[in-house]
């Protein structure tokens, strides 16, 4: 039996699972972030240490774990320079005395990736297809039998992340303030704005944004007000729902047009918060996808991303 150890590393949380070749989930474990460029070396590697040793703790199995194969998905890495950082933690690990494990890798049984990978595997169950993220930020990613991979998008809420929630929140308050300044049709998005961040004006929103420093997370957490507005049928609202689904189709058509071919079967997977509103926005992404491509099928997630991490895994020691 063969074990292996998935891990998706995120900035806010790790997450690691061991699985045997029968694809089953052992033990399943959490710990704090593991973007190594935002938190550092020494913290990432503690909080990839803590999910491995919690998702032991939670297997059936008594004995010493011997595993064979290591996938970690982690966000931002993807260049030559964070592939070689992340292998050092790795032989950091292989290292660590205190985890109950017998590691038996080899170079290539280990697996180093960036996160849009692992969320493509999980989400289908295959290395093969197209996942579209849309949550904080946004990328589109695909995968076809022959290996080829293509990426659209991922470039940060500065030069990117059309259709991410961040850019609908902006979009949504931008709207909300043309509307008052008499420069764009009436809309809800102000009462709905007013209401959420108990403002007296909206004009209030310039002291929320600017002089409390809000960050990204924070203003992409308030487009659910723009989806809520859609929902209810507000055509300002609408209109900006609108704009992100037509970014979105256009990444995931550029990915699909790049590296399947015209009458491909695939699957479509759509991963992160924008997908779970109200409004119909998955509903209205997928009809458009199924209109260009009639043989693809848009999805939700099957699996986690960890779970992703490890079928990569477990794939090295099946060749």
């Amino acid at each position: 039996m063969s074990y292996v150890l998935g891990i998706d590393g995120g900035g806010s949380k790790t997450v690691c699972v061991l699985m045997d070749d029968l694809r089953q989930v052992l033990g399943r474990g959490e710990a704090g972030p593991s973007n190594y460029q935002s938190i550092g070396i020494e913290a990432t590697l503690q909080s990839i240490q803590s999910a491995i040793q919690n998702a032991v703790e939670t297997t059936i199995i008594t004995n010493t774990l011997k595993i064979n194969a290591i996938c970690l998905g982690l966000a931002g890495v993807g260049r030559a320079a964070d592939i070689k950082v992340v292998k050092g933690l790795v032989q950091e690990l292989q290292n660590n005395k205190s985890l109950p494990i017998t590691w038996a890798l080899q170079p290539a049984n280990i697996v180093i990736c960036n996160d849009a990978l692992i969320a493509l595997v999980g989400g289908i169950g295959q290395p093969v297809g197209v996942v579209v993220a849309a949550g904080t930020g946004s990328i589109v990613f695909g995968r076809n039998h022959q290996g080829h991979t293509k990426r659209v998008g991922g470039w940060g809420y500065i030069l990117g992340d059309e259709g991410s929630a961040y850019k609908i929140a902006i979009a949504g308050m931008n709207a909300a303030l043309k509307s008052a300044d008499g420069r764009e049709m009436s809309t809800s998005l102000i009462e709905g704005f007013k209401q959420y961040l108990d403002l007296e004006s909206i004009e209030d929103l310039i002291e929320v944004i600017y002089r409390r420093e809000w960050g990204v997370k924070q203003i992409a957490a308030l487009a659910p007000i723009v989806d809520f507005a859609a929902a209810s049928g507000d055509i300002v609202a609408n209109i900006i729902i609108d704009d992100a689904v037509k970014e979105l189709v256009k990444a995931t058509s550029t990915v699909i047009d790049a590296i399947f071919s015209a009458d491909s079967v695939l699957e479509v997977v759509t991963t992160g918060s924008v997908w779970r509103g109200k409004c119909k926005i998955h509903e209205r992404f997928a009809a458009s996808i199924v209109k260009k491509f009639p043989e693809v099928k848009v999805i939700f997630p099957r699996y986690e991303l960890a779970y992703g991490a490890g079928l990569l895994a477990l794939q090295t020691t099946q060749i």
